[in-house]
């Protein structure tokens, strides 16, 4: 008996359709990480990029539990003297609220070199209209 191992040739991407209206961050960031991983899928493999598209529209309108709208803030240090920025979630969602869910879902997946590719499949968009309407299929969440 030998174990199945699946080839690059043999890898099918679908595309999923995600609407962030009304949706929990946390919990919509883990579905949308286990799409971009392959996780969902039968043929699954830790060390292959076998994962999906996904679009993610109505960003805008992603929901929070808690007071983490006004307490929750983002962090990032250039590495320089002075290099410390720190942004709260209330002023994010207003101005770019795609990162808001980049961010999210980047720090879910394993930090390895499929994080990038894995991420570069992932579209975000703030409103309900999106480019990408030919990929789709009926069937997608």
């Amino acid at each position: 008996m030998k174990t199945y191992q699946p080839k690059h040739k043999d890898i099918k991407r679908n595309w999923h359709l995600i609407d962030a209206k009304g949706a929990v961050l946390g919990r919509m960031s883990t579905e949308i990480a286990k799409y971009l991983t392959g996780k969902n899928k039968t043929e699954y493999s830790r060390h292959m990029d076998m994962g999906d598209y996904v679009v993610v529209i109505n960003a805008k309108d992603v929901k929070i539990t808690g007071k983490k709208y006004e307490q929750k803030q983002y962090f990032q240090h250039s590495g320089y003297p002075g290099g410390f920025k720190k942004v709260k979630y209330s002023k994010l969602i207003e101005e770019n609220p795609e990162k808001i869910i980049k961010l999210a879902v980047k720090r879910m997946l394993p930090d390895n070199r499929l994080r990038d590719p894995r991420l570069k499949r992932m579209k975000v968009f703030a409103q309900e209209k999106h480019s990408y309407e030919d990929k789709l299929t009926k069937k997608g969440k």
